[in-house]
This record gives C-alpha cells, sequence and structure tokens, in this order.
C-alpha cells in the first residue's frame, strides 16, 4: 500500500456523529445465566459431552444475538459540498428535508410512540434507549411525515445533523 492510498479522497464523506445502541450491560449478565441455567439442565447426570457441547452452542446463540440486537447505529455524515445526512437502519435523510426538530425525553417517549404517531413516520425506536429525536420533514415527493429515531443523546444528534435549527431546539413535554 503506498502513500497515495492512505489519503482521504475529497470526495469521501466525513462522519460527523456516529452512535451503536448497545444492548444493556445486564441483558448480557441475563444472557450468561440462561445459557448455564439451561446448560447445566442438558447436562445432569449425563456424561461430560452434554455440558460441553450445550455450552458452546448456546453461548455462540446468545452472543449472536445480542450482537444482532446492538446493530442499529445511527449516523450524520457530510458531503463535500455541504450537505448533511442522517443514516440509520438503511435509510437516508438529506438536511434540507428538516423544517423543524424535536428533542424527545424519556417521559414523553411512550405518548410520542402512543396513539400520536402518524402510521407514515419512519420509526428506528429500541425499549433500551429512553429518549429520541425528531425530524418534521417538508418534501412534497416524500409522504413520510417524520422520522423519529431513538438516540442517547438526542441533543447532539440534532446539533450535528442540523445545527441551523438546533439553535431554536425544542424538548418535548409529556
Amino acid at each position: 500500500m503506498t502513500a497515495a492510498d492512505t489519503t482521504p479522497t475529497p470526495t469521501a464523506p466525513r462522519v460527523l456523529y456516529t452512535e451503536r445502541q448497545w444492548v444493556p450491560w445486564y441483558w448480557w449478565v441475563f444472557g450468561a445465566l440462561i445459557v448455564a441455567l439451561i446448560t447445566a439442565q442438558l447436562a445432569h447426570n449425563r456424561s461430560i459431552v452434554w455440558l460441553i457441547v450445550p455450552a458452546i452452542v448456546l453461548t455462540g446463540i446468545a452472543i449472536w444475538s445480542l450482537l444482532a440486537l446492538s446493530s442499529t447505529t445511527v449516523t450524520v455524515e457530510q458531503d463535500p459540498d455541504g450537505s448533511r445526512w442522517l443514516k440509520t437502519s438503511g435509510a437516508e435523510l438529506p438536511d434540507d428535508v428538516v423544517s423543524r426538530t424535536l428533542a424527545v425525553p424519556a417521559t414523553a417517549k411512550r405518548n410520542a410512540l402512543g396513539r400520536q404517531l402518524d402510521p407514515a413516520a419512519f420509526v428506528v425506536s429500541h425499549g433500551w434507549v429512553n429518549e429520541m429525536a425528531m425530524f418534521v420533514l417538508d418534501d412534497p415527493d416524500d409522504p413520510t411525515p417524520y422520522w423519529l429515531i431513538g438516540s442517547k443523546d438526542p441533543h447532539a444528534l440534532i446539533s450535528s445533523f442540523v445545527p441551523d435549527l438546533a439553535a431554536g431546539r425544542t424538548t418535548a413535554e409529556s
């Protein structure tokens, strides 16, 4: 690899914000306890093979399941031309179609996802991510009224994606 290969290209987008939504640490402990319990039940009064094989297989299944649940990422990228993109769950949102933003606190999350939720909205939410960021769209070509994205730090997400709207940011009350 030459030095020219390691320099960033001028057309590569710059990552301004990234967040991976890991499951809580106690889910890993709970998964280990479940693996131990099932393995002990299968190995009870049997040969050592009934201890080793289920332990390996069930540990692999538990790790794969928890990593799959933790695969959601939220990324904000800026193109060389200055436009910003919010990318999550295979979808991309340009910053020029966002008309308003809102940080939804944990106390208002239930209401935001309840009866008030528009069925046409784009939602990325997990139960272990308590806060959300709402991006209201003004795009006549898109029937989606808004994006509702779970985030550990919705204010940082809003500030990195639409900094001009973040100055007038509001927070939802329940």
